[in-house]
């Protein structure tokens, strides 16, 4: 049974997936699309030139989902860029197709939009689909060191969870005003995957846009069901965007003091990758964010991005974990609400 949206109605909601070589994971992810308690929404599928013929099966088994063929794999970033601009819903929602959303999770997100008026953007709780019992994040968190992760990956899963402030929502299953999404420029294209969820809530921030966990919202999810959790590709992307992310975020006093915090958890982060055997792609990405052209183009936006902004480092600084190192963890940042 397809969403209850009309020719002549926008809907409410846009949800968008982006996949490439998704397998199996993409038609459990529709499957459990479809069952969606709110159905005021429509679907966008963008793939981004899969072998695997899995969206085209797909396509054909819900024929209510807008199914565009990439012809290229443009990369995560793309993507959903690209889709935001085709939506015609007020929220965009974005849903990674190894993500199974439960029975009431667009109605749990939309619920929170009425209780925060104020709010444009909103994390899910993300459970391990394949690690049951344990979490795969409560909102991305980030260090004073500008290192982020997802606040209790791993973790056993509560009981329950405070709805509350987190750093920045995890792309996999998170809500946005659509028009904020695409005023700020939406994912930064050159990330191509990984860390773009991150530098957009910074930028969220940096506008003074908080972001709300919404806790029962929840997704169950695999996480680099494509790409694998450690691959070399993973690796380079993850290292790479995240110097990115530090570079072009970090606000006035906060860059200079944070700066050898910066370089000496990288430094860290390395050696671990040493004793992995791994090291190699990470040097690479550390190398190719400093690129004299892309570190350019990368500054350049730093350039515009902190002429726009309006949170002080200060206020960004309170939202950030203070420790450093506080990724080792992957402890809980949720901070209470405050008039929102």
């Amino acid at each position: 049974m397809p969403p209850e949206t009309t020719e002549d109605k926008a809907p409410a909601v846009t949800v968008v997936i982006v996949s490439y070589q998704s397998g199996p994971t993409l038609a459990e992810c529709l499957s459990r699309l479809e069952s969606q308690t709110f159905r005021d929404f429509e679907t966008i599928l963008i793939d981004n030139a899969s072998t695997d013929g899995a969206p085209q099966a797909a396509a054909k088994a819900y024929p209510w989902v807008d199914f565009v063929e990439a012809g290229a794999n443009l990369g995560f970033a793309v993507g959903n860029n690209l889709a935001a601009r085709r939506a015609g819903g007020r929220w965009l929602v974005l849903l990674n197709p190894d993500a199974y959303p439960e029975p009431d999770w667009l109605a749990e997100l939309m619920a929170g939009v009425g209780r925060h008026p104020a709010v444009k953007s909103f994390a899910s709780l993300q459970l391990s689909a394949d690690r049951p019992g344990l979490l795969d994040g409560a909102g991305d968190n980030l260090t004073s060191a500008g290192i982020p992760f997802r606040g209790g990956y791993g973790r056993k899963a509560p009981a329950a969870l405070p709805e509350g402030e987190v750093f920045s929502a995890c792309g996999a299953a998170m809500l946005i005003d659509r028009q904020l999404f695409l005023d700020v420029g939406g994912f930064d294209e050159r990330y191509f995957c990984y860390c773009e969820d991150v530098d957009l809530g910074y930028r969220l921030r940096l506008l003074g846009e908080p972001t709300l966990l919404l806790p029962k919202a929840r997704v169950a999810h695999v996480g680099s069901a494509s790409t694998g959790v450690r691959s070399d590709f993973a690796i380079f992307h993850g290292s790479r965007n995240r110097v990115w992310t530090f570079l072009k975020n970090t606000p006035g006093w906060l860059f200079p003091v944070t700066l050898p915090l910066h370089v000496a958890v990288t430094a860290g982060l390395l050696l671990l990758h040493w004793r992995r055997g791994d090291v190699g792609p990470a040097v690479r990405g550390i190398k190719a964010a400093l690129k004299r052209d892309d570190l350019d183009a990368v500054m350049a936006d730093r350039r515009a991005i902190q002429a726009k902004r309006k949170a002080s480092p200060t206020a960004i600084l309170r939202v950030m974990s203070i420790d450093p190192a506080a990724f080792v963890g992957r402890r809980f940042v949720i901070r209470k609400a405050r008039g929102l």
